[in-house]
Parts: structure tokens; sequence; C-alpha cells
């Protein structure tokens, strides 16, 4: 049976038996019908197997803003370089260099270093070898003289890469095309098409004066749209799965504040006040605005102690003070156990927590993360280790091992070891503990705590076969479309 083919079609067939390989942007240029047209054309006649789309992309390179100020003043390292230069002997002090590039002091050196360019004795700095012009820095030279960006394909991809990992010295953007040709059968096809096409039209007729006009036929086996029904995002029915399973573990769900105090952040947890993650590189903290009342004063002074005792160092009132987006939802268990003093107790709580993480594959700067404790008089690593277990089991997980690891308000302290089927190795997970009495004692809290806990984007990610947890949040309709409601 001959297909038939709507006046659309009939026009595109005709355009591209004219002349192959055109973008839809062309074959609206040439045609004269709407790009909507061509766009809902070029997808019918893919259907019917009378045309193909190949689809290509393009990646270009353009400048970031700290690329922009290496074209002006050169890359750190190269700033570094021509200060010693300028030197007699070739040499200087670190703190000399560290005044002069201030924040980029770390990267200069290593740079340099890495280059060769440099040697470092004791705590000075010396000029050596050959200083010609990096990979890196022929790119950025190259691309400040394109502002509408450069093909990837024109550059050294391995200097490409290295500039990748800079960050702000370059972005990258993609355009992508299609270009349409007739298959076989669309040649054939198109050459049956008439030379003057017409786009018919129903109009109304007059009773008095019947007109009769001719209907282009209607494929009825054409493909009728699909619907797709609204449904909730594929992560938020991982943190519902998680808490249901919580609940039916006989927990109960806590709630705190993404801003928490850094006493009830760290300090509550005896991380020390001058511990690297409390550093801003590592944590995101509220300017200018601190806490008014962190916590009753045998709290203050009871954590103060211990600070003192196991740090050997004078605890500080106004660090605790600082606001800072919480780093993790211990924050807010610890301080649930505080106030309300339970002998027994099963809690858990879900919630964004924040780290000022480069955001990759594997890392985002806000996560959701779910934590779950057990107080009681006799509980047991052993008991701990069974509730994951479970906990696991009605995950669907059935392959689960523990391993010796260290956190730093645990112990003893355990990762917990899933086996990914679709990976074929084992995936970390979790990680689980005993609270150390520096953390409970000054609280009050008189029985051991059980807790465990991690980042639910990990879980989802294992539970969809993604590999780049970016993915969960980027809105593609395809995926979210075939993600199945019910695994």
């Amino acid at each position: 049976m001959s297909q038939v083919l709507h006046p659309i079609e009939q026009k595109l067939l005709k355009t591209l038996l004219a002349k192959q390989n055109l973008s839809p942007e062309e074959l609206h240029e040439i045609s004269k019908l709407f790009i909507d047209q061509v766009r809902r054309g070029i997808e019918w006649l893919k259907f019917k197997n009378l045309v193909s789309v190949v689809d290509t992309e393009k990646n270009f390179v353009t400048l970031g803003k700290r690329g922009t100020e290496a074209v002006a003043k050169g890359f750190p390292e190269r700033q570094l370089i021509n200060h010693l230069r300028a030197l007699q002997g070739f040499s200087c002090e670190m703190n000399d260099v560290k005044s002069l590039l201030q924040n980029e002091f770390g990267p200069a050196i290593a740079n340099a270093k890495k280059n060769s360019w440099v040697e470092i004795h004791e705590n000075r700095i010396m000029l050596k070898g050959y200083h010609d012009l990096t990979s890196e820095e022929k790119i950025i030279k190259t691309v400040s003289k394109s502002p509408s960006g450069v093909s990837i394909d024109d550059l050294d991809k391995d200097a490409v890469e290295s500039l990748k990992k800079r960050p702000e010295f370059i972005i990258m953007s993609s355009t992508k095309s299609a270009t349409v040709s007739l298959t076989e059968t669309g040649i054939e096809t198109a050459k049956t098409v008439p030379g003057n096409i017409m786009f018919e039209t129903i109009t109304e007729t007059s009773h008095a004066e019947p007109e009769t006009k001719s209907v282009r036929a209607i494929d009825v086996e054409a493909a009728a749209p699909t619907v797709f029904a609204a449904k909730s995002h594929p992560l938020r029915d991982v943190i519902d799965e998680v808490r249901e399973i919580f609940v039916s573990l006989g927990f109960s769900e806590i709630i705190g504040n993404n801003v928490q105090s850094s006493f009830w952040n760290f300090d509550a947890l005896f991380t020390p006040q001058d511990h690297p993650a409390r550093e801003m590189q590592d944590t995101f903290y509220l300017k200018d605005i601190k806490a008014k009342n962190i916590a009753n004063l045998s709290q203050i002074k009871k954590v103060s102690d211990a600070h003192k005792k196991g740090w050997n160092y004078l605890w500080q009132s106004e660090e605790a003070k600082r606001l800072v987006l919480r780093t993790h939802t211990t924050c807010v268990t610890i301080r649930e156990l505080a106030d309300k003093q339970y002998d027994e107790a099963r809690l858990f709580s879900i919630g964004r927590v924040f780290r000022n993480e480069k955001l990759s594959y594997k890392h985002l700067a806000e996560f959701h993360q779910v934590e779950g404790v057990v107080v009681g008089k006799n509980v047991t690593l052993r008991d701990l280790m069974g509730l994951q277990t479970e906990f696991y089991h009605k995950m669907g997980i059935k392959k689960i091992k523990f391993w010796p690891t260290f956190f730093p308000y645990t112990e003893p302290s355990l990762q917990s070891m899933i086996y990914n089927e679709k990976l074929g190795k084992w995936v970390e997970l979790f990680g689980m503990g005993i609270f150390r009495p520096e953390v409970t004692k000054p609280l009050g809290i008189k029985n051991p705590v059980l807790a465990w806990g991690g980042g639910i984007e990990r879980i989802a990610m294992l539970r969809y076969g993604i590999t780049d947890v970016r993915e969960l949040y980027e809105n593609k309709f395809g995926w979210l479309r075939s993600v199945p409601k019910c695994q």
C-alpha cells in the first residue's frame, strides 16, 4: 500500500530531491515553509523511513573571567617568572611572592614547578630552565582573538583538559546541528510527488450553493501523540522511599534548619576550631552575622572543656557563634539528643546539606543527606550493622559488607559497601559508627548512640544507573519521562 503524504511532507521531499544534506534552517529558507512545519515534517518522514537525520555537535572554547585576566597580566606562574627575571640573582623569598600574587600564590608555585621553571631551596624560590609559552598559554592567546569562541577540534586536547581544571579560565559551550537527506526509499517516493503541491483547506459551504471540495486522505495508521502524565521527580521518589523505610523500622523523623551555628555543626561534634573543614574553602559561612544564643551555659562550658582537654587549645566562643549552611544533618540530630535527653530513641533526619565543592560528576555543592541514630543502654556495633543490613535489604540491595574506617566523631567507625551488579564492583555508600564519649558526655547523653548516614543522590545514581550526579538536576525531559514510576 502506498504511503499517504501530507503536503508538508511532499514539499520537503521535492526540496531534498533537488538538493540533499540540508539543515532544517536551510529547508525552511528553500521550501518557504514555517520552521515548525519543517521540523514536524522531518519527524513524519523519519517515521516513514523516507529521510535520515544526522545530528552533530560542535564544542567551542571561550575565555572565562580569569582567562581574560591571564591575557592581560599573564598566568600566575608567568607573573612569578617575570618577577624573578626582574630581580638581580633571579631568586627571592617566598613571602615576597606571596604578597605579589596573593590568592594565586599556590597555583603559581605548583605550575611553575610542574613546568620546571623554578626550584625551591628552604624558603627561597630560584629561577631555572627555559620559559617558553606553554600549550595552555597558547590556547588562551588563540581564543582571545575570537570572542565567539574557537572549536575544540582546533586546539590541543590535553591543554584544554588542563585549563578546565583551573576555575574560570575557559568556558565550554556547544552547538548542535542536524543534516537531513533522503533515503533510497525517499528518493523513489520523491520522484512520484507532483510538481504543483497544493495546501488544501476545508471551508464552510452555503446551503443555497452546495460545493464539493476535494479533501486529502487521513492516515489512520499514523502514531497518536504520546501523553506524559505528571509524576514526581525520580530523586523525590528515592527520598520518599528512604523515609518510608525508616518509619517502617520504628524511627521518628526530626527536622532542623539549613542554617546552623558553628557550635552545633562543628564544636558539639568535637571538631576542633582550627580543623581544615571549617575553613572558607570547605564551608559556606554567612557573612557579617552571628548567632546570639547557641546553647545553654552548661552545654557551652562542657563542650569548651572537652575541646581544651582533648585538643589542648583555647576554645573561642566567637568562632562557635559563626553561622554556616549546615555541612551535614548530624547537627540537627545531636541538638535533638542534647535537648531531649533520651534514654532510648530511634530518630532520623533527611535534608539538604551544603559543601563548598567544585562541581563534578560525583560532587555537588548542595545535596540531600539522610541520617539515622539509635540511643539505648545496651546497643552495640553489631546492632548497627544489623540495622544497616535491614535498611539495604528494604532498598533491594542484597550484597553488603562493612569496612573499618575513620570518622571524626564516631569510634569505632565503619564504611558500608554494597555490590553493584551493573558496575560489577563494590561501592562505598554510608558511613556509620558509635558517637565518641567526647561528643555525648559534654551534652549529658548517658547511653551509647549508634549513627549512620550518607548522600541520597548516590543511592539515586545506583538506582537509575547514572554515572554523573549532575544529571539528576538537569531536568532532561527525555530521561525524566523514561524513568518508570515503579522499579
